[in-house]
């Protein structure tokens, strides 16, 4: 009832509005995009689209004057006439008239470096003035591509139909498109809270838009602002260590404030740097308006070739106050010859600006949905609509909606389901998928010639997984069951082993889920797996090193996980565990062949006959909480998407018990915490941190298989983004420990703070690492690393590399070495 009566005021406010339409050029007639258009003293606004055609309600036509302004155009206030609902106002603009500066000859006396230093002094009473505000907010996003080829590197590129339905025959096109409407409530720095009215993705009319006002709080008057990495605003407090300016000419806006046009120049390319131009008002200094660029590389998305950011800011007589009006982002990017564009626009209207907030304004849920938003019709969008659509925009909406229902038809999933499903005895070696969209089922079987699954080691030899899965899903309740099984076979072994898991998600509110598994595998005596079957492959074939050591467990599990409070989430687990020791059974490699290669036992590297531990069986159960402070979320009707506070350390605790074992030194209990943050040093970098520690108790004589396991590498390849949770050089099983631990790990990234200023070293683009490892156990000197190494490291646009190098030292025993990181990796495993 309260969504109707709150839809029946909308309509009813809405029907009292008038409507001014038209179209906005220049002198030639070219249409102007973006050109801001308001009512006078007033917080209604909109832009002109692409084709300079704008759209404005207003309420009281004849009242205030309606004004245009744009960028290098002098800016018009026109009245209108208030005897009419729809008002057609089509409007040509002039170029300005700069008041062009001589040419400065002394930087000392450069009249730009004044207004910026004016605009750095006014910029905290400038901020003050829109630090709290309730608005009306409309954001438009989409993304096109060109030259999107059929195949990439031999596989082949699909979409899926909604979004690869508008591209033509040479792969051009919009890929998404979507638009909101909300309300909006915000308290700087970061106090946010959004109300989604009305939510639209062209062809999908179950789909909640991602748009949101959180994506459009770029401020200039903060010193960074957030784009991966912080790129220094040109009215920041330390602006003048990054930017040089040029003061380009000066006119007059229609209420007669002065304005400086100033060209943002940067001093060193590779900084986290903007250039273009920012547009200052002479006599508060606050920001009229902003036209600057970001090239990728500043920002280190190599993919990325160019972003443009747009902000105009019209100014109230009532409260003198310059508030944002509109925003675009756009960008470029390519990769494989393939080219991608986007763009967001933004409109802020009806603001107000209250002198405070009701305390429990905010809260940690930041964006919400109403009650079927996503289902209002072309009527309310076309009345409500800020920025009309181009014709290219209506287009991909009429196709691809009305596309939409034939699609969702089980006659058109079945027929595409038919096409795809057909067997073929090719499938019997490469695998075969079996899918039925319209019921939200499918099958797939991986195959006898499973390549990516292919590794070697040496207790098995080489050995390859296939398998059968079964999947059903249910996208509106948030439901997903599977059920999957898999096989393994080892040649030199000539042994078969086999698991499953059942697993079952009940919603997407707390993310409830339950899995059930068993079977026979082998298993890592460290349970974190610190190194990958690709890497412990190249290593074995290649340079005789068989780092990996085995056990055969057969188990018997129940896992169950959900959210139990906001940023709260619980997992338990209890297992059976069978273990039996595993040994060598072949020798083979591709070079070296005369060597041999160690033992499958991690404490005793060359006795090939005495077993790491007895067999024996027992029973383990965990529970571990993790903890995420100030956590934010989204809540959208299909689900609860959660946000972690970079503000405030990630917290875990663990609980382990082993119980009900073949022999009772078996058992033990184990608590154990980590805490992990990464601390933001504004442009000057970031800092991750993770210390972790526990303690084990009556564990004197437990299997060697549950000591607490740290992650070592003796290979000198890292296949992580970061180093926060190994040890470089530590090999993987010497300082094992079944009693108390304390581990640390400190990772500086510069972000290019330090690399940008070194002379050619600056062209790497590349960021600096600093770091430092350590570990304490009992009775045992502490292992310590110190490392140092440059990251963003690559070809072109692909930075895949990093290298370090590494001193460790523990008990007077001192190793260098060099470590390369090749995050690739984490893709091929």
């Amino acid at each position: 009832m309260r969504n109707y009566t709150l839809f029946a005021f909308l309509f009813f406010s809405l029907s009292n509005f008038a409507q001014i339409k038209g179209t906005i050029t220049d002198e030639k007639g070219t249409p102007l995009p973006f050109v801001s258009v308001f009512e006078e003293n007033t917080y209604t606004g909109t832009t002109s689209n692409e084709q300079g055609q704008y759209q404005l309600n207003v309420k009281e036509p004849g009242k205030n004057k309606i004004t245009f302004q744009y960028l290098g155009f002098k800016t018009q206030k026109i009245a209108v006439s208030p005897d009419s609902k729809v008002i057609v106002l089509d409007v040509k603009m002039l170029e300005e008239s700069f008041a062009l500066n001589e040419v400065v000859i002394d930087p000392k006396n450069n009249p730009a470096n004044a207004i910026i230093r004016s605009a750095i002094a006014n910029k905290k009473e400038n901020s003050e003035k829109t630090s709290r505000f309730t608005a009306d907010f409309y954001s438009k996003g989409m993304f096109k591509v060109k030259d999107l080829p059929k195949k990439i590197l031999g596989q082949k590129v699909d979409l899926g139909e909604d979004m690869s339905s508008n591209l033509d025959s040479t792969g051009t096109g919009i890929l998404y498109l979507s638009e909101t409407i909300s309300k909006v409530s915000y308290e700087k720095p970061d106090k946010l809270k959004e109300k989604i009215i009305a939510s639209k993705i062209s062809g999908n009319n179950r789909g909640y838009s991602y748009n949101t006002a959180a994506l459009s709080t770029y401020d200039f008057y903060d010193n960074t602002l957030d784009f991966d990495i912080k790129l220094i605003s040109p009215i920041a407090d330390n602006a003048f260590s990054y930017y040089k300016y040029q003061l380009e000419g000066t006119f007059f806006d229609a209420n007669n404030h002065e304005i400086n046009k100033i060209k943002v120049i940067p001093k060193r390319d590779k900084e986290p740097v903007f250039e273009g131009y920012i547009y200052i008002v002479d006599d508060s200094f606050a920001i009229y308006a902003i036209d600057l660029d970001i090239k990728g590389y500043r920002m280190k998305n190599e993919l990325t070739e160019i972003m443009t950011l747009k902000q105009s800011f019209n100014y109230n007589s009532e409260n003198k106050i310059w508030s944002k009006n509109a925003q675009t982002l756009s960008f470029k990017a390519g990769v494989f010859g393939i080219k991608f564009s986007g763009q967001f626009n933004y409109v802020y209207s009806n603001y107000e600006f209250p002198v405070s907030f009701a305390k429990k304004t905010f809260g940690n849920e930041i964006v919400a949905f109403e009650a079927n938003s996503n289902k209002k019709d072309d009527a309310f969008w076309n009345q409500i609509r800020p920025i009309p659509l181009t014709i290219e925009e209506s287009s991909d909406y009429n196709k691809k909606d009305s596309l939409q229902t034939i699609r969702k038809s089980q006659k058109y999933t079945d027929s595409i389901d038919a096409k795809n499903n057909t067997f073929k005895v090719w499938d019997i070696l490469k695998g075969y998928e079996y899918k039925n969209t319209f019921k939200k089922y499918s099958f797939e079987y991986e195959g006898l010639l499973n390549i990516a699954s292919l590794s070697f080691n040496t207790v098995q030899g080489f050995n390859f997984n296939s398998g059968f899965s079964f999947k059903t899903w249910n996208e509106e309740k948030g439901k997903s069951t599977s059920v999957s099984t898999t096989f393994n076979y080892g040649f030199s072994e000539e042994r078969f082993r086999a698991t499953g898991e059942f697993s079952h998600r009940f919603n997407t509110i707390n993310y409830a889920s339950i899995s059930i598994s068993g079977g026979t595998k082998v298993a890592q005596f460290n349970s974190a797996e610190p190194i990958t079957k690709f890497v412990n492959s190249v290593s074995s074939l290649f340079f005789k090193d068989n780092y990996m050591k085995l056990y055969n467990l057969e188990f018997a599990q129940i896992n169950y996980n959900q959210y139990v409070a906001n940023g709260i989430n619980l997992n338990g687990k209890i297992a059976y565990e069978q273990r039996k020791p595993l040994f060598n059974t072949t020798d083979y490699s591709f070079f070296k062949r005369d060597d041999i290669y160690s033992s499958n036992n991690p404490l005793a590297p060359n006795d090939f006959e005495t077993p790491a531990f007895n067999q024996h069986h027992l029973f383990k159960a965990n529970i571990t909480a993790r903890i995420n402070f100030g956590n934010k979320y989204i809540s959208r009707p299909d689900g609860r998407y959660n946000i972690k506070n970079d503000k405030y350390p990630t917290l875990f605790f663990t609980y382990e018990k082993a119980f009900a074992a073949s022999t009772k030194s078996y058992e033990f209990d184990r608590i154990a915490a980590l805490v992990q943050y990464d601390l933001s040093l504004g442009n000057k970098g970031l800092l991750g941190t993770s210390f972790r520690a526990g303690k084990f108790f009556n564990a004197e004589n437990i299997s060697f298989i549950d000591y607490k396991h740290f992650n070592g590498n003796q290979t000198h390849i890292g296949t992580s983004d970061r180093y926060l949770n190994v040890f470089n050089l530590m090999p993987y099983y010497t300082n094992s420990t079944n009693d108390s631990y304390l581990e640390a790990h400190l990772e500086y990234n510069d972000t290019g703070f330090i690399m940008n200023k070194i002379p050619l070293l600056n062209l790497l683009k590349s960021t600096l690492n600093l770091g430092f490892h350590s570990l304490a156990i009992p009775d045992r000197k502490p292992y310590s690393e110190f490392t140092v190494g440059l990251d963003n490291l690559g070809f072109g646009k692909f930075k895949l590399f990093r290298v370090d190098y590494v001193h460790s030292y523990q008990g007077g025993i001192q190793q260098n070495g060099v470590v390369f990181g090749l995050k690739i990796l984490n893709v091929l495993d």
